[in-house]
């Protein structure tokens, strides 16, 4: 089954749940639950970015559950679907905030956690593991903020490099018209600039469009050497499929944010040669530990979810979430401020094999920074 069948299938599931429940979210934490809230798109052009996260972050807390949780205490996701619009996420977090969840976790994207910012800082809610490398979110610093993942800036750095380790140094940016976008376009700018070097042009698409004209027609005029798209999979599909029937003969690469395998699907042959950079290890080679515990759970009751890039980071948010909820209930009651405090204490540690650094002045864990390439064939080289 492909992609986007898992998603339909699994959101389906969410949603008649939700449909049953409404919005009165149980107040849970007094029955033997830890309830933490997801706002993220499960519905719409960005849909694949929240439904994967989720199922490889659901798979773990699962299993973590049915091994006898934390002291016997189950972890449990609630999900509001928000359809990547910032005002919906918002809306959603405002929700989670009146029926007391223990966190917010794995929100997706920018816009949506900018969005929420100033309601979770006001109610204190601890905000864990964004689905986003956004400096806006890193800085300045917040302590109720927890990044696993590396930011935009660590992987425009790394792109750069490549690129120019080819002798490409005509570089054009593509990105999405809001904070996401933004932020990217300030990575690659920084990261060109440190080097001599700026975009030889830009140009934007709104988000949620595939409305890609405008942008191919001013990039191309410039002849870059290759375009780097800041935008999720179905504009950038839009984006590349678009610029080749046109004539374009240059590379394409992404930030992590886009979905790879939403946007090898929605490529299929024409995504031969696209580069987009990760922020976890492959989820495809077992070389990893986190990758061989991921492998090995969807084995032993995965069977809604797709090893790939998105599932696997969200399996992995969740690991090193309950490392953090370890490190608290081990100190005594288990409260928002002592899952801070433990969480800030697991200082410099491997967690499966993925190297993570946390302390009262750091709470973005994680540099990890590669390269992989489609194949055309829906599949990912790394």
């Amino acid at each position: 089954m492909n992609q986007a069948a898992w998603g339909r299938r699994r959101f389906s599931v969410g949603l008649g749940a939700v449909a049953l429940g409404g919005f009165h979210l149980a107040r849970a934490q007094g029955d033997g639950r830890i309830v933490l809230g997801q706002s993220a798109p499960f519905t719409g052009p960005a849909a694949q970015l929240g439904v994967q996260f989720n199922l490889g972050a659901q798979l773990f807390f699962d299993q973590f559950s049915a091994q006898g949780g934390l002291g016997g205490r189950q972890v449990e996701i609630r999900t509001l679907d928000d359809g990547y619009e910032p005002e919906r996420c918002a809306e959603n977090t405002r929700k989670f905030i009146a029926d007391e969840v223990f966190a917010l976790f794995g929100y997706i994207g920018a816009p949506g956690s900018l969005a929420a910012l100033p309601f979770f800082t006001k109610a204190k809610l601890p905000f864990f593991g964004p689905f986003s490398g956004a400096e806006a979110l890193r800085q300045p610093f917040n302590r109720l903020i927890f990044h696993v993942r590396a930011s935009y800036y660590d992987e425009t750095a790394l792109i750069v490099r490549h690129l120019t380790s080819l002798g490409l140094t005509k570089i054009a940016v593509f990105y999405q018209n809001d904070s996401y976008g933004m932020a990217g376009l300030d990575g690659m700018t920084k990261a060109l600039t440190a080097i001599g070097l700026a975009p030889v042009a830009t140009a934007t698409v709104e988000r949620n469009s595939i409305d890609v004209k405008a942008g191919i027609e001013k990039l191309i005029s410039t002849a870059p050497h290759t375009v780097v798209l800041v935008t999720a999979y179905a504009s950038a599909a839009a984006f590349v499929r678009t610029a080749r029937k046109a004539g374009f003969g240059g590379t394409f690469y992404n930030v992590s944010f886009v979905g790879t395998q939403a946007l090898a699907d929605a490529l299929g042959a024409d995504g031969a040669g696209v580069v987009v950079s990760q922020v976890v290890p492959s989820p495809y080679r077992p070389a990893h530990q986190i990758t061989r515990e991921f492998l090995e759970a969807i084995k032993k009751g995965g069977d809604k979810v797709q090893p790939n890039y998105s599932s696997l980071e969200g399996y992995l948010v969740a690991r090193v979430f309950i490392e953090g909820l370890r490190q608290a209930h081990d100190s005594g009651k288990l409260t928002r401020e002592s899952f801070i405090a433990g969480t800030e204490a697991i200082g410099n540690r491997t967690i499966s094999g993925f190297p993570v650094s946390f302390s009262a002045s750091n709470h973005a864990a994680s540099k990890f920074v590669e390269i992989s390439m489609l194949s055309g064939d829906g599949r990912v080289r790394s």
